[in-house]
């Protein structure tokens, strides 16, 4: 696959990742790589890119007696998941007749 591809794709699976619940970088990492091998050096700067796009939030929280991020998808970050099935739906229909 294309790297351009998949950047876009890994910045939407973090989006997904957080669609439901609030969580933190390895624990979103360990849900991406059942789908898709992440590393942490990709993921930490596509976390801090979605943060600075306003697609996501970030707060701290104490466990086991150390502080830790919390990433939280943010109306626009939801809004920015609807486009892509829009975008996806295009996508597809231009696959569908390369591929025919």
């Amino acid at each position: 696959m294309d790297s351009q591809q998949k950047k876009g794709l890994l910045e939407l699976m973090v989006l997904a990742s957080l669609k439901y619940d609030d969580s933190y970088g390895y624990d979103i990492k360990q849900n991406i790589n059942d789908v898709m091998e992440i590393s942490e050096s990709t993921l930490y700067p596509i976390l801090r890119r979605l943060d600075k796009q306003g697609f996501l939030e970030t707060y701290q929280t104490i466990y086991n007696s150390r502080v830790r991020k919390y990433y939280k998808i943010t109306r626009e970050g939801i809004e920015k998941l609807k486009q892509s099935d829009s975008d996806f739906r295009e996508v597809k229909m231009l696959y569908d007749y390369i591929l025919r």
